[in-house]
């Protein structure tokens, strides 16, 4: 039950797309990642997702039906709701935080072909 500085959490890594877990609240994993280019399409089946932009860009393709960008600044939240076809991604680099379900892969429930640099995981402990 100490305070956790999220600053001192993100300066530990430096890989985009490869989240770590902060914390849990109930059954959900608070999550920092770093974004960096682009992620890849997916959706999670049963669950929303939780964007709030710490610092930097970023940009959230949707398919919601049409295919539309979402462009999200510094302080800006995004809830994609479950059955959402998403991708992430940041041009300049950008920090989030993330709210998920624990046990929520990266890369969603269904994805298109998962490029080298997104690690498919369910978030890494600090």
């Amino acid at each position: 039950m100490d305070p956790i500085d999220l600053d001192d959490v993100l300066a530990t890594f430096g890989d985009a797309w490869s989240p770590r877990i902060v914390t849990r609240v109930n059954d959900y994993d608070i999550r920092l990642a770093r974004f960096a280019g682009e992620h890849v399409w997916h959706v999670h089946d049963d669950t929303d997702e939780f964007f709030l932009v710490l610092d930097g860009e970023i940009e959230i393709g949707l398919r919601d039906p049409q295919e539309r960008v979402v462009t999200l600044s510094r302080g800006q939240v995004l809830v994609v709701p479950k059955r959402t076809f998403h991708k992430p991604s940041s041009k300049e680099g950008a920090s989030v935080l993330l709210v998920e379900p624990a046990g929520t892969l990266t890369v969603g429930d269904a994805h298109d072909e998962v490029p080298a640099h997104v690690d498919v995981t369910t978030g890494h402990l600090i």
